[in-house]
């Protein structure tokens, strides 16, 4: 992100925890995320039009948990 900023290049990584989906259901049988993947998506697309305002060069955490 600091070697390409000058060339109005944004590098950012979303660090995705648990999400409630079919893999995560028979990875982990009975666990309950708490996140959907619904909100998940939701997040992610808000992420790719906006967080270029808010964030260069940073790796987020969007979930609360990870099993």
């Amino acid at each position: 992100a600091e070697e390409w900023k000058e060339e109005g290049i944004i590098s950012n990584c979303l660090a995705l925890g648990a999400v409630q989906t079919d893999m995560l259901e028979t990875a982990f049988p009975g666990f309950q995320a708490p996140v959907s993947s619904k909100q998940m998506g939701e997040m992610v697309a808000w992420f790719v039009q906006n967080g270029q305002q808010f964030f260069n060069g940073k790796v987020l955490p969007v979930s609360v948990s990870t099993p």
